[in-house]
């Protein structure tokens, strides 16, 4: 088995303009401009626009693919620059031949909601058929790409940098999958769209392992697929590892918050809607855990959060607690789906001032302390979910302790600091 461990396209296959993009990817790349504001910064520095793994590959004729039946796992946001989806682009190029495609949850073309996928039909637009990988894994999604026929399964979907967005673990079974069904495996790389700089948050442990969460990587891991696609191989895969090819962008730093890229942003999922959302969303997601709204159903899910019975008072115990980079707003809202279905529920909405400093797993345990401080009504739900979205039972048990932010963090410092060693290995960019 062949295994590339950093993933480069080959040196003998590289056209003039490949060469040309992996110069700019050194750190003369890195001088974007970031301002201070909510997400609306004034793009990569000196114009630079940063070129993913898909165009880097396509750029390059697909001689990585060549002479292989092509099977693609992506969904609406696998496009070009041009805003083209990459299945529309290669299904008619005769230099790669693309016979499957393989949708995640939500479905390749994005028609489902949250907990649900499109099922297995042939893509009106290309004919090609689309296979369901949703809730599959191990030896029946390997069956999936051996019946589909295809050679090499290529991964391109735009991540939101959290361990509870299940493309990670998509990416993560599908790796598995295609080790056991003798398949070689290519990463095409997106950015981290709230930056590549830390690695934030409790790590899971392993028992609380889930389709939220597979495997031991922090909260907010601060990775991108290319760089989490190695890490899964060297080690959780170690005694089947995928024969695994990554095809990395250029023009990327990881300081780069989105929208320093020049990319269009399409949103992976209905409730992921602009990059703002993806800021907050490994803090605030930890609400799907309670019985509050986690803004679902409004045009700001994830900045939006409330319930039934809150007030004033949970934004001003948020606000005195000055954390960086952020302010509360008291707001009040009625989902038009989802929790509290067409009620009007008050609460809280965040507005991040700062992203530079701006820390998105502190400040959603604050916000789930100061509501059970401030709300008599606050409950974890039933089935203790946010145990599986925190990975450990330590952030529900301290919290119904009394405990504080700074002891809720505390906790989980040495096992973060060891994740943080480990993924150091796999970085691929500065």
């Amino acid at each position: 088995m062949s295994l590339s461990r950093r993933g480069l396209l080959t040196a003998g296959g590289a056209m003039g303009a490949l060469a040309a993009t992996a110069a700019s990817a050194g750190p003369a790349a890195a001088g974007a401009s970031h301002g201070k504001g909510h997400g609306h910064g004034n793009g990569h520095g000196g114009g630079q626009r940063v070129r993913t793994g898909f165009d880097r590959l396509a750029a390059d004729g697909y001689a990585l693919l060549k002479g292989q039946r092509v099977g693609i796992v992506t969904n609406p946001t696998g496009i070009t620059s041009d805003v083209r989806h990459i299945v529309d682009v290669m299904h008619p190029d005769d230099r790669v031949n693309l016979t499957a495609v393989f949708g995640p949850e939500h479905g390749f073309r994005g028609t489902a909601q949250a907990g649900g996928s499109e099922g297995r039909y042939d893509d009106p637009a290309t004919g090609l058929p689309v296979y369901d990988t949703y809730l599959k894994s191990g030896q029946a999604l390997a069956d999936i790409f051996t019946a589909s026929g295809v050679d090499t399964i290529v991964f391109d979907i735009q991540d939101a940098g959290a361990r509870f967005y299940t493309y990670i673990w998509t990416l993560y079974d599908c790796m598995e999958a295609a080790a056991l069904a003798g398949k070689k495996f290519v990463v095409l790389d997106r950015p981290n769209p709230v930056t590549g700089r830390a690695a934030l948050g409790p790590v899971l442990d392993p028992a609380f392992g889930t389709f939220v969460g597979r495997r031991e990587i922090s909260q907010a891991h601060g990775m991108t697929v290319t760089e989490l696609a190695l890490l899964f191989n060297g080690e959780f895969l170690k005694a089947r590892p995928a024969e695994l090819e990554i095809v990395k962008m250029s023009g990327w730093s990881r300081s780069d918050f989105f929208d320093a890229t020049g990319l269009p942003w399409v949103p992976p999922s209905p409730n992921m809607p602009t990059p703002d959302t993806a800021l907050v969303y490994s803090g605030t997601c930890m609400f799907e855990g309670t019985n509050l709204s986690e803004g679902r159903g409004t045009t700001r899910p994830f900045e939006l959060l409330g319930a039934e019975g809150i007030d004033h008072k949970w934004a001003d115990a948020a606000n005195a607690l000055e954390l960086p980079g952020v302010a509360f707003r008291e707001a009040y809202f009625a989902p038009t789906f989802s929790k509290f279905q067409g009620v009007t529920v008050g609460g809280v909405q965040l507005h991040v001032l700062d992203r530079e400093v701006f820390d998105p797993v502190r400040t959603g345990i604050a916000l789930l302390i100061t509501a059970k401080r401030t709300w008599s009504g606050f409950a974890w739900r039933s089935d203790n979910w946010i145990d599986k979205l925190t990975g450990n039972t330590r952030v529900r048990t301290m919290i119904d302790a009394g405990a504080d932010v700074d002891e809720v963090v505390g906790a989980w410092a040495s096992d973060l600091a060891k994740f943080r060693a480990v993924r150091k290995r796999y970085l691929q960019y500065r």
